[in-house]
């Protein structure tokens, strides 16, 4: 990699952050146990909201922003001839994840037909995929090393289509969920169809497959950290949905 700047591999902030990913998660996980989690239609009505649909897009762009940032500001090393393998794996693994934020961002954030979003809620969403965003472009660009052969490696094909598995199953349990609204609608339908013959939670249960997919195929600290946090956060909640 480039030597100087946001080009050279912070080790220090990707161990760091990845870290906090993994404890946050149990602590979160924790709390969720002991008291409801505020989303959706667990939402208080009173306290400053915004529209479900600015939530979304101001919430979850920064985790495409940033790795689109630090995609474009990289500066591919001259490679020895039939060594593409490395750097085309990595920029497979970041569009996948920059692909769901793009979709959560600019598709699902102007369909979404949910209740407004507490701002707390919006602000410490937003953080969140700011510093995920950051330390998954961050670390797939600058400091992830894969062999030649990892386009080839089960580990790789595995993860990608539990990603897409999961990314289908969270697409359209989201088009079922929104489907059982009007426009203007806010009220709580059970849904069926899909996934959800299955489980309650079809959206949570896709998302976290999703995350687990991706965190095979990058084999690495950093994403498999992001896919034990998502499971930590948004596994109790479709337990909570369940009950």
């Amino acid at each position: 990699q480039s030597g100087s700047g946001l080009m050279e591999c912070r080790d220090a902030a990707v161990s760091y952050l990845s870290w906090a990913l993994i404890v946050g998660g149990v602590a979160y996980l924790q709390r969720q146990r002991r008291s409801h989690t505020q989303y959706g239609r667990y939402v208080p009505a009173e306290g400053r909201c915004c529209s479900a649909r600015v939530a979304w897009f101001l919430q979850e762009v920064p985790s495409f922003l940033l790795p689109l940032l630090l995609l474009l500001l990289t500066e591919e090393p001259h490679s020895e001839p039939g060594g593409s393998g490395h750097g085309t794996a990595r920029k497979l693994l970041l569009c996948c994840f920059m692909l769901h934020y793009f979709h959560r961002s600019f598709i699902y954030g102007f369909l979404t037909r949910g209740r407004p979003v507490p701002l707390p809620i919006v602000l410490c969403a937003a953080i969140f995929c700011s510093l995920n965003g950051f330390l998954q472009g961050h670390h797939l660009l600058h400091c992830a090393q894969f062999e030649d052969t990892w386009l080839t490696d089960a580990r790789l094909a595995a993860g990608f289509l539990l990603f897409a598995v999961g990314m289908i199953i969270n697409i359209h349990s989201d088009f079922i969920l929104r489907s059982l609204r009007k426009p203007g609608e806010t009220v709580y339908r059970i849904p069926h169809g899909g996934m959800f013959e299955f489980v309650s939670g079809a959206n949570f249960f896709g998302e976290i497959v999703e995350w687990c997919g991706y965190a095979v195929a990058s084999w690495s600290l950093p994403a498999f950290a992001f896919a034990f946090f998502t499971a930590c956060s948004i596994g109790p909640r479709a337990c909570q949905h369940h009950r």
